[in-house]
């Protein structure tokens, strides 16, 4: 397991008045054999959060716990990480062979048999230089050295960033190969909320530097219900909504799109007490969900569209 205890991270960026305030208090529990989708708003801190886990950056306060060893500075909670950047690593000038060799050196468990098949299996050249690689190219070539790495957590900023829908999907049957044949817990931070929905069984949603939610997506999906609907009776719409948790109310028309916290039996029970001239429940995706919860703490997108 990764425990986050009261994590703190402040960047100096110049003057007195240039603090940033990366993290500020956050708490999460990250559980082993599941993928932990890491989202947030632009700065929420998921990188920040990410290079701390794995032993990059010193916590100025609290800490994160790799199988109960502080990540920071420790030989056996690195022993356990592989981590992937937004822009992967690679040595200058270095080829597949070169970064295969530098791994196996650093992780005991690497399997270089299995990264040569799989660099064939991708069509990647085992020496070639990696500065002549597309971004996409690049991408594949992380993750297979994070595979092959042997690693019990497998850490990764934007992961599907330059991957077309076919490698996409290739990575994915990697990670659920791994998880499956030697519990491999991939940890993923991505803006692209459409590719963990698939694939994320937990999400911790960060903003400002905390943590606004952590939990199971279907948990999260199942809390918000969205809902289309004309009254009968437009006086009765305060009356109707007052008795609700009302997170967004858009109209258009005499049609509102109603966002409300609730389970799904709880909101078709309310609703059905009153008369109404039209009512349907929808599908809530992630990036919805995503939307309506940071909206409610002031993250307005319509404000940030209309300048």
């Amino acid at each position: 397991m990764i425990e986050v205890k009261d994590l703190h991270k402040t960047f100096d960026t110049g003057g007195k008045e240039d603090i940033v305030h990366a993290i500020n208090g956050i708490s999460l529990n990250i559980d082993e054999s599941q993928v932990f989708g890491l989202i947030g708003t632009n700065g929420s801190g998921k990188s920040t959060l990410m290079r701390i886990a794995a032993g990059i950056y010193r916590p100025d306060r609290g800490n994160v716990y790799i199988d109960g060893n502080p990540a920071y500075d420790n030989i056996e909670a690195k022993k356990k990480i592989f981590f992937i950047a937004d822009e992967p690593f690679f040595h200058s000038n270095s080829t597949p062979k070169h970064m295969r060799n530098y791994y196996a050196d650093i992780y005991e468990n690497f399997d270089v048999k299995r990264f040569d098949k799989l660099l064939d299996d991708f069509n990647l050249s085992l020496n070639r230089r990696i500065s002549t690689f597309s971004k996409g190219m690049k991408k594949q070539l992380s993750v297979i050295l994070g595979v092959c790495a042997g690693t019990k957590y497998l850490m990764m900023d934007e992961t599907f960033d330059g991957l077309d829908p076919v490698m996409r999907q290739a990575v994915k049957s990697l990670f659920a190969n791994d998880m499956e044949e030697r519990g491999l817990t991939p940890i993923i931070a991505s803006h692209n909320l459409r590719e963990l929905e698939d694939i994320c069984e937990n999400i911790g949603l960060l903003h400002r530097g905390g943590v606004l939610l952590s939990q199971n997506l279907e948990n999260i999906k199942f809390g918000i219900q969205k809902i289309q609907c004309v009254f009968a009776n437009e006086e009765d719409e305060e009356r109707i909504l007052g008795g609700i948790n009302v997170m967004l109310n858009e109209k258009r028309g005499k049609l509102h799109t109603i966002t409300v916290r609730g389970n799904r039996e709880e909101v078709m029970a309310h609703f059905a007490g009153f008369e109404m001239t039209f009512f349907e429940m929808l599908p809530l995706t992630l990036e919805e969900a995503f939307i309506s919860e940071t909206e409610v703490v002031g993250y307005d997108i319509k404000k940030i569209i209309a300048g």
